[in-house]
C-alpha cells in the first residue's frame, strides 16, 4: 500500500500526524506538499462518505462520517497529538487541573470568534458544556464525557472554571474532541433538529455550512477571517480550500469507481480488496488505527446462555484474531487488548486473546454442552445458538468468525440492522450479542462502555471491575492510571465481558492532486491544511 512521506519542514504536530499514520513507503502519490509544490488556495475537494446519519451537528452525532464533517465546523479547547497522546493548546492557551481532578481552569486565547460574529469567551464555554448536558442522550458522545459535571464559572471573559462532583481525569482529553467542540451560544440555544440540518450551525472552526441535502451531499465553505488554528498546525490563517463537498455514496464499488475515474478526490470508504488499485501513480493511501474500543462481541450476560462465564470464555477462545486481521486493510494487526493499540495507556494482553480451540471445547463440555449430530452443541434440548446484531459493513470478517466458532460447536447467527435498530435494542436490553466499536483516544472509553453505572453493554452486575474503572477515572498520574487500565482490561478479557475481535482502521484513498489531508488524535480527518494542486 502506498503511503505518504512526511514533509520534514512542517511543524512538530503535523510531523507526528504523518508519522503516526504512515506505514512506510516513498510517498510519491501527491499526498505531501514536497511532491506537489507550495500549498495553493482555492478549489472544491470532493469527498465521498458512506452514510448520512441525518445530522451534521458535531455535538449530536456519533457516526464517523458525520464526525468528519463536524470536525471542520468546530474548534476545541485543546488538541491531542495522535502520536504521543499529549494534550496541547487550541482555543485554550493554558489550563490547570486540581489534584483531585474535579476542577479544570482554562485560560482562553483572545480574538477567536464564531461564524456569527459572537466571541469565543468563557460564557460561550459555559453555554456549550451546559448545552451538551441539556441535550442528554442526543449528545451521543459528549454527554458521556460530562458525567458528574456540576457547572462552569466565568470569573472573567477569558477564564472558564469547569467543575465535577467526582474525579474526571478523562475530561482534559475530552476537550480535544469535536463532540465538545464549541458552537455559538445562539446555536446552542437553537432547536436540536434545526442544528442537525445545519440551518442554525455557527461554529468556531475553519469551515461553515454552505448547504445540506439529506442523503445526497453536504457542502462546507471556507470561513473568511479564520486565524486560530491549533498548536503545531501546518499554517495559520484561513483554510486553503474554498469548499469541501461530502458526497453520500453508499455502495463501495461506486466509491471505488468514482475515485478511479476522478469523479471524487478522496474517501475513507474503499473496501480492503479494492485498495491495491490505488497503489500507483496518480493516487495515495494512508492508514491509521482508530483508538478506543475495537470491534467487540458484547454478550448480554443477563441472558441465561451468557450468564455462564464459561460460554462467554469459550466464544472468545474460539476466535482466530490473527486470521481475521489478515483479511482486513493492509497493515492491520490482530487486536491485543480490550483497547485498540493506538489508545493511550493501552496494555498488551495478546496472550489472553490467542486462539485455543481445545480450551474452548473443554469449557463448553464442563458447562454441559455436548456435541450434537450436526456438530452444534446441545444442552437440555437447546442448541448452542445465538444472534449477533450489527449495522457496520463488516460482514466478511463476521462470516469468517462464524466459521471459526462453528469448529467448537457454536452456531452464530448474523443479523444486520440499522443504527437506530441496534441502539433501540441496546437501550431495551433485548439482544443476545451486539457488535460495534467506539472511537476515543482515552482509556476512559472502557468505563463508558462497560461500567455498571454507564452503558454497561454487557449487562453485568456491579463488581470489582467497576472499582478499577472508577479508579482510573480519578487518577491523574499516568503510571498509576495505566496500571488500573491494564487490570481492568485483563479482567474484562478473563471474564469475557469484552470479546474483542478486530481493530477499526481508517484508510484515506485520494487523488495525487490532494495534499496534506491529515488525521487528528481520534483518527478523524482535519481539512484545515488540505489543498489541491489542480
Amino acid at each position: 500500500m502506498r503511503t505518504r512521506t512526511p514533509l520534514l519542514a512542517v511543524p512538530a504536530l503535523l510531523t507526528l500526524l504523518a508519522t503516526a499514520a504512515c506505514g512506510g513507503g516513498d510517498g510519491g502519490g501527491g499526498g505531501s506538499a514536497a511532491g506537489g509544490g507550495q500549498p495553493r488556495p482555492g478549489g472544491d475537494l470532493r469527498f465521498a462518505i458512506q452514510v448520512d446519519s441525518g445530522c451534521i451537528d458535531p455535538q449530536q452525532v456519533g457516526n464517523n462520517d458525520a464526525l468528519n464533517i463536524g470536525r471542520q465546523l468546530v474548534d476545541s479547547l485543546t488538541v491531542q497529538d495522535p502520536a504521543s497522546g499529549e494534550v496541547r493548546p487550541w482555543l485554550a492557551q493554558s489550563w490547570e487541573v486540581s489534584p483531585d481532578a474535579t476542577t479544570f481552569t482554562f485560560r482562553l486565547r483572545s480574538g477567536a470568534t464564531f461564524s456569527d460574529g459572537a466571541p469565543v469567551d468563557s460564557a460561550a464555554v459555559k453555554a456549550n458544556l451546559d448545552g451538551v448536558v441539556a441535550l442528554g442522550a442526543k449528545a451521543q458522545l459528549g454527554s458521556t464525557y460530562l458525567a458528574g459535571y456540576t457547572g462552569t464559572r466565568t470569573p472573567d471573559p477569558l477564564t472558564a472554571v469547569v467543575t465535577f462532583s467526582q474525579p474526571s481525569a478523562q475530561f482534559l482529553q475530552a476537550t480535544s474532541t469535536m463532540s465538545l467542540g464549541l458552537l455559538s451560544p445562539a446555536t446552542v440555544a437553537a432547536d436540536p433538529a434545526t442544528r442537525c440540518d445545519g440551518s442554525t450551525l455557527a461554529g468556531s472552526g475553519p469551515f461553515t455550512v454552505g448547504s445540506y441535502r439529506r442523503d445526497a451531499e453536504v457542502v462546507l465553505e471556507k470561513r473568511a477571517g479564520y486565524d486560530w488554528a491549533p498548536d503545531g498546525a501546518g499554517h495559520t490563517g484561513e483554510a486553503y480550500l474554498d469548499s469541501i463537498t461530502f458526497q453520500v455514496v453508499p455502495e463501495s464499488s461506486v466509491r471505488t469507481g468514482s475515485l478511479a475515474s476522478d469523479q471524487i478526490d478522496a474517501t475513507t470508504s474503499i473496501a480492503a480488496q479494492d485498495l491495491p488499485q490505488f497503489d500507483r501513480d496518480g493516487f495515495w493511501t494512508e492508514r491509521r488505527a482508530n483508538p478506543g474500543i475495537p470491534y467487540n462481541f458484547f454478550p448480554n450476560s443477563s441472558r441465561p446462555l451468557f450468564s455462564d462465564a464459561r460460554v462467554r470464555q469459550a466464544l472468545s477462545k474460539a476466535v482466530d484474531r490473527e486470521e481475521v486481521a489478515s483479511i482486513l486493510n493492509p497493515g492491520d494487526v490482530a487486536v491485543s487488548s480490550a483497547l485498540s493499540a493506538s489508545t493511550p495507556l493501552a496494555p498488551d494482553d495478546s496472550a489472553l486473546l490467542a486462539r485455543d480451540v481445545d480450551g474452548a471445547a473443554a469449557l463448553l463440555e464442563e458447562a454441559g454442552w455436548r456435541e450434537g449430530p450436526d456438530g452444534v452443541r446441545v444442552k437440555d434440548g437447546q442448541r448452542l445458538t445465538f444472534t449477533v446484531t450489527f449495522w457496520q459493513p463488516v460482514s466478511a470478517a463476521l462470516e469468517l468468525i462464524q466459521q471459526q466458532v462453528r469448529e467448537v460447536g457454536i452456531d452464530l447467527q448474523l443479523k444486520q440492522a440499522t443504527v437506530a435498530e441496534q441502539q433501540a435494542q441496546q437501550a431495551s436490553g433485548d439482544y443476545d450479542v451486539l457488535l460495534y466499536n467506539l472511537t476515543r483516544s482515552d482509556p476512559d472509553v472502557l468505563r463508558t462502555v462497560f461500567a455498571q453505572s454507564a452503558r454497561n453493554v454487557a449487562q453485568r452486575p456491579r463488581g470489582p471491575l467497576d472499582d478499577l474503572l472508577d479508579g482510573q477515572a480519578g487518577t491523574l498520574d499516568a503510571d498509576r492510571r495505566g496500571e488500573l487500565v491494564a487490570q481492568a482490561s485483563q479482567q474484562l478479557l478473563t471474564e469475557a465481558y469484552s470479546i474483542p475481535l478486530f481493530e477499526l482502521s481508517t484508510v484515506i484513498a485520494a487523488s495525487a492532486d490532494v495534499h496534506d489531508l491529515e488525521f487528528e488524535g481520534s483518527s478523524r480527518l482535519w481539512f484545515h491544511d488540505a489543498w489541491l494542486s489542480s
